[in-house]
């Protein structure tokens, strides 16, 4: 169950029903958990990219105004935010 959720169900709900703070504590800290995993696999997939290059990746995106490259970079993110996600989800 997601962070939302839970706070949702707290709101509506209350502890009568079996939901506790520390389901609440639970969720966020998986929450928090995930996000830092995510951040670092986008860290470290930007490194991976920007090593295999031979190239600037910063100048040709900024000063030479790459559209394909850029168009490529996004797609890695968004890759790799479906892998995150799906771990998340389970």
């Amino acid at each position: 169950m997601n962070t939302l959720a839970l706070i949702a169900q707290a709101t509506n709900t209350g502890a009568s029903e079996g939901l506790s703070v520390a389901s609440l504590v639970r969720g966020v800290v998986g929450s928090l958990v995930y996000s830092t995993v995510g951040l670092v696999m986008f860290a470290i997939a930007f490194m991976i990219i920007n090593k295999a290059v031979p190239f600037s990746i910063r100048k040709e995106i900024e000063d030479d105004q790459n559209t394909s490259l850029g168009i490529v970079i996004a797609a890695v993110i968004v890759g790799i935010a479906m892998i995150v996600s799906a771990a998340v989800h389970g």
